[in-house]
């Protein structure tokens, strides 16, 4: 009798579990990804919506088409950083205009002009909010990774 009350309080614990846990699209959280956008390189999805809002990974300069990571100047890294996130805006049904927030990191601050030109062409009217930071060390040894916040 005790061995079939544990049992059977067993199960019902573990289906009162389950049904509390909710799945990824319970949750209301959807993934978002682009074949225009580099693949993550780890455990993590490129973009992901929850309600309006998108929350964007980090990108760094990888050129989705052929894979190869950018080792070329601050400018041409920032400039294919900020192309592999559009192409994540649009997967979304979003743009550039919809970003509300970006967080900068640079492995020299010093580069900080050269990025901010070609960062101030994807946003000219009505920048988002912004933090940039220097940083020690970023994936694969590139020169800047940019993420960001979008609203639909």
């Amino acid at each position: 009798m005790a061995r079939r009350l544990a049992t059977t309080l067993a199960f019902c614990l573990a289906t009162c579990f389950a049904a509390a846990t909710p799945t990824l699209a319970q949750s209301g959280k959807e993934v978002v990804s682009s074949p225009d956008a580099p693949e993550a390189i780890g455990p993590y999805s490129q973009a992901i919506r929850h309600g309006d809002t998108l929350y964007l990974a980090g990108q760094i300069p990888i050129d989705p088409k052929t894979k190869e990571l950018s080792k070329g100047a601050i400018e041409e890294q920032t400039k294919l950083v900020l192309e592999n996130l559009k192409a994540v805006l649009a997967a979304a049904g979003m743009t550039m205009d919809n970003v509300v927030s970006t967080s900068v990191f640079m492995k020299d601050l010093n580069e900080f002009k050269k990025m901010n030109e070609v960062y101030a062409t994807y946003f000219k009217d009505k920048p988002p909010a912004r933090a940039t930071v220097e940083v020690a060390r970023l994936p694969r040894d590139v020169a800047v990774e940019i993420s960001a916040i979008a609203v639909k």
